[in-house]
């Protein structure tokens, strides 16, 4: 499969994710123009919302290392059909790009891609603001 490894690294980053509370972890991994793979895991907070999600983490690491362009984001949670990325998620993904791939997939090996500009449709957009 084309995102194998893009997967592989998003199960990876879930092992080290922090979810003491609800036990959901994710894992994510995103796929830079450049080639580059940045990962992520949900961190949560007794204060609930401190937490943040794995996509945004892997992202936000991404944006503080210099790359912004994104091919690609695989998200993987422990569920029954492929884990999809909450509306928060979806919102800063799409912030990056109208065409970024989600590659959703959970531990069974079910996985579903879908273009971002698909997973958030009428979306807020950069090109929505007044210049």
């Amino acid at each position: 499969m084309k995102y194998e490894k893009l997967i592989h690294a998003a199960e990876e980053a879930r092992k080290r994710a922090y979810a003491p509370y609800s036990k959901f972890k994710v894992g994510a991994a995103v796929l830079t123009f450049e080639g580059k793979i940045f990962t992520g895991c949900n961190i949560e907070n007794a204060s609930f919302g401190l937490s943040i999600c794995a996509e945004r983490v892997a992202i936000f690491k991404a944006i503080s290392e210099g790359y912004s362009r994104f091919k690609a984001i695989a998200i993987i949670g422990d569920t029954n059909q492929p884990c999809t990325p909450c509306g928060a998620c979806r919102q800063v993904i799409l912030e990056f790009g109208e065409d970024i791939k989600v590659v959703m997939s959970n531990m069974k090996g079910k996985v579903a891609i879908k273009r971002i500009d698909k997973l958030l449709s009428q979306a807020f957009k950069k090109s929505d603001l007044l210049e």
